[in-house]
């Protein structure tokens, strides 16, 4: 029997991508994502909860990703979930989650992306590199860089 294990997540970018290449030449990024989800206690207080996740993307993806995502960007994933407990600095055991994402989409729109730019003083990415997707305004897929 043939089994199947798919996550989807929206979140935001927690960290820059960082790209290494394998010993045969195939491009790796890893990025972490934070998912917070919001609800009612109840005690009829609003709370928050954040998951942290590592993805790591491979090939032309992690090029792209390693290109234009960048701290605090809004991003949807969809991948495989790995899972791993490991021993932290302090001594306590801790789990890591891990997505090897199949999919990978910017979901800040252009000004958006622009003015993290601005702030950061990136001067090496013109606005006109930076291809982002609105879930609601895309109008033409092919100007899309992945």
């Amino acid at each position: 029997m043939v089994g199947f294990s798919r996550i989807t997540l929206i979140g935001n970018v927690g960290s820059d991508p960082e790209m290494r290449y394998t010993p045969n030449g195939q491009a790796v990024t890893d990025f972490r994502m934070a998912v917070t989800r919001r609800y009612t206690g109840s005690d009829g207080n609003q709370q928050e909860e954040t998951q942290w996740f590592r993805v790591t993307s491979w090939g032309r993806q992690a090029e792209t990703v390693n290109q234009y995502l960048t701290k605090g960007q809004r991003v949807f994933v969809e991948g495989r979930l790995n899972s791993s407990a490991f021993i932290g600095r302090d001594g306590e055991a801790r789990a890591s989650l891990d997505v090897t994402a199949d999919t990978v989409r910017f979901l800040d729109r252009r000004a958006d992306v622009e003015a993290m730019q601005q702030s950061k003083g990136d001067k090496d990415a013109s606005p006109n590199q930076v291809e982002t997707q609105d879930a609601a305004d895309v109008d033409d897929v092919e100007e899309l860089p992945w």
